[in-house]
């Protein structure tokens, strides 16, 4: 960190409190030059969670997201640095700069460009060294380390079997009509990553932009979409997903799906205008079973979304729940690669198993609150009983001798579920939702003894840090700090 960098941060750090909770002050201490490009835009923290409010142009939008939120996207591309390098060998931080300068940025429109290059503007006003091809390689990481590196592998030696990185992440449901107390959609979400992305995947992005709808939304620092996904829109959509296990697939001349899914989060005003979107230029990275829910019909739907097949199920009774598995027998025979249906005891399986049991066992009373209990579940239906581990709702990676190997992770990752989120339709038409930051089920992670256990982990100690579970926390668009 430079001299420069250092003081800047530490006026930004400073001057933040007072403009969360006092827009006109704090635009008043701003250098005049970024006052006006940061008017009605704020940010603050609670109870583990980053809440920033942006508003205006995209090149603003872009800009004041950088410029609130520098110490932490630089700090987060500290992170996606060292596991880019570290899981892809022989493709360094450059590799995915060049990716996303050539490959990336000719397919991403105008609107989404001035975004991206407003990030990189805001953080270099407050000091930062990033530019824009740092925060376009930010945004497809995933894409490129999980899904496009891969390929390319492949591509080079056809003699090889494909291999696929793609992760596991997430557990997921979305139920409406009879199942649900209010007879109104439910649905829920938490995000499975690695504990030191996780620990800093705790943004709420409240974004008005000057085209499309209001978005509320989970995400990390520097992400233009949540790219986990949990969020909803003005026009009544609340989206989120879970990966494709096993994913193999690639198109170099489509769409990021970090676009595609912040576009649609932007623009859908409806379960099939958000499945266009998705479906079209599919590059395959990032490959998603979506589960969405339309609050103006209390329809919801799934979309499985390959590269070269997918479906679209919707109904208006009914529920549909995500754990990893994909469901299309094609799909299944020609995109993925080590992912077994049959196998009861890999994490997608069971889970799925559980999901089963809940939804049959809470039929016609779930609503927010057993949401909450549901995203927090411990329950291995494998070993049949209560064990947090690599195949629970809750998942705990770290406590597994087992590992996943579908998804490449070796005996106790540090990876599990990090964040829950859950909203219902009621919530959704005030644009609110309730996330907990942490373990959904309330387990604390400690990283000094964890290492300390398995050495193996070494290379993350720059990294990773204590993840600690807070309670869970309403959010809403507009929300101020708290007094």
């Amino acid at each position: 960190m430079t001299a420069k960098f250092s003081r800047l941060l530490a006026l930004g750090l400073l001057l933040l409190f007072p403009f969360a909770c006092a827009g006109a002050a704090f635009a008043a201490a701003v250098p005049a030059v970024y006052a006006k490009r940061l008017a009605g835009a704020y940010t603050f923290k609670k109870n583990g969670w980053t809440y920033v409010h942006l508003q205006g142009s995209p090149a603003d939008i872009g800009f004041q997201h950088g410029y609130l939120l520098a110490p932490e996207i630089e700090d987060f591309y500290r992170v996606l640095k060292v596991e880019s390098e570290h899981n892809t060998p022989g493709y360094n931080w450059a590799f995915y700069r060049k990716t996303a300068k050539d490959m990336f940025w000719p397919h991403i429109n105008a609107e989404y460009r001035a975004e991206l290059k407003g990030i990189a503007d805001g953080v270099q006003a407050r000091g930062g060294h990033l530019d824009v091809w740092d925060i376009v390689a930010m945004n497809g990481q995933m894409e490129i380390e999980e899904y496009y590196i891969p390929w390319l592998e492949h591509q080079k030696d056809k003699s090889k079997p494909e291999v696929s990185r793609a992760p596991g992440n997430c557990s997921a449901f979305v139920a409406t009509g009879d199942w649900t107390k209010s007879h109104q959609i439910v649905i829920a979400h938490n995000n499975w990553t690695n504990y030191a992305d996780g620990e800093r995947w705790t943004v709420i992005f409240d974004i008005v932009p000057q085209h499309g709808y209001r978005i509320l939304m989970e995400g990390a620092p520097g992400f233009i979409t949540s790219n986990d996904d949990f969020g909803e829109n003005s026009a009544g959509l609340m989206i989120t997903e879970t990966t494709i296990s096993g994913f193999i697939g690639w198109n170099s001349n489509g769409i990021p799906e970090f676009m595609r899914s912040r576009e649609a989060m932007q623009y859908a005003s409806s379960i099939d205008q958000y499945a266009r979107i998705m479906e079209t230029d599919n590059n395959g990275g990032y490959a998603n079973d979506w589960l969405l829910g339309d609050r103006k019909t209390g329809e919801i739907g799934y979309l499985e979304l390959g590269l070269t097949h997918w479906k679209l199920w919707k109904k208006k009774n009914g529920f549909f729940v995500s754990s990893n598995f994909p469901r299309l027998p094609a799909l299944i025979k020609y995109e993925t690669v080590g992912y077994n249906p049959k196998d009861m005891s890999s994490s997608p399986n069971a889970r799925h198993v559980r999901w089963l049991q809940l939804m049959k066992e809470y039929k016609g009373r779930i609503d927010v609150q057993l949401a909450e209990k549901f995203l927090g579940d411990h329950y291995d239906t494998w070993l049949k009983k209560i064990d947090p581990d690599q195949r629970t709702l809750c998942g705990h990676i770290d406590n597994s001798p087992q590992g996943v190997p579908v998804w490449h992770d070796g005996p106790y990752t540090p990876e599990g579920a990090v964040t829950g989120k859950v909203t219902d339709s009621a919530m959704a038409a005030k644009m609110e939702m309730i996330a907990r930051a942490g373990h959904p089920g309330g387990e604390n992670f400690y990283a000094k003894p964890f290492l300390k256990a398995h050495p193996q982990f070494d290379w993350e100690k720059p990294i990773l840090k204590n993840m600690i579970s807070y309670p869970w926390t309403e959010f809403k668009s507009n929300q101020k700090a708290s007094k």
